[in-house]
């Protein structure tokens, strides 16, 4: 094993402890938005969507060790702070949302859309966030396959979650957040 081989298995392993302890928090937030009668949809594409982000770590950890993968320099950097981005990107969606923000859709009748923090500038910033992850974790050590077939498939999945979210937050989420885009912010001009 190579160094730098043995910082990315590191790098993931930190990305697989912070998943983990996103799926607790997740289970307690989940318990709070059912007790405060939160009602959920999306379940069968929730399990499909575990199933590929948990393929996408080991595949990138595959890729890099069974295909012997080299660092790809300057842009393994790049890749890493990419990846660095999104999950501070991450982390301020969910400590924006609080005891709202769940891996799965449920949807606490009567509350407000939360419009703070990255909601201010974008209608799906985590998803921003994953988008950003599963294009750049793999090429932090070249693996360019689990790249591009992870971003495609997750575009796919996006498409069906995205849909499921936003027709279950309704008619407040919609108006609220009509005029903000789902992905890339406006720049204002001046």
């Amino acid at each position: 094993m190579t160094f730098t081989q043995a910082v990315f298995l590191a790098f993931m392993g930190v990305l697989v402890a912070e998943r983990v302890l996103e799926l607790a928090l997740s289970k307690r937030n989940a318990a709070l938005a059912f007790a405060q009668g939160g009602v959920e949809t999306g379940q069968k594409h929730y399990r499909f969507m575990v199933v590929f982000h948990t393929l996408f770590l080991g595949a990138c950890v595959a890729e890099v060790f069974l295909l012997q993968r080299a660092f790809p320099g300057v842009w393994g950097w790049v890749a890493l702070c990419g990846a660095v981005l999104a999950q501070g990107l991450r982390y301020w969606a969910i400590i924006t949302l609080g005891n709202r923000w769940n891996s799965r859709i449920i949807v606490v009748p009567k509350l407000a859309p939360v419009t703070g923090g990255p909601y201010r500038f974008l209608r799906h910033p985590n998803y921003v966030a994953v988008v950003l992850e599963l294009a750049c974790v793999p090429l932090i050590h070249g693996a360019w396959w689990t790249a591009v077939v992870f971003t495609v498939g997750n575009a796919a999945l996006l498409y069906v979650r995205i849909r499921a979210e936003e027709a279950a937050l309704g008619e407040v989420y919609a108006r609220e957040f009509s005029h903000r885009p789902r992905f890339i912010p406006e720049v204002p001009r001046g």
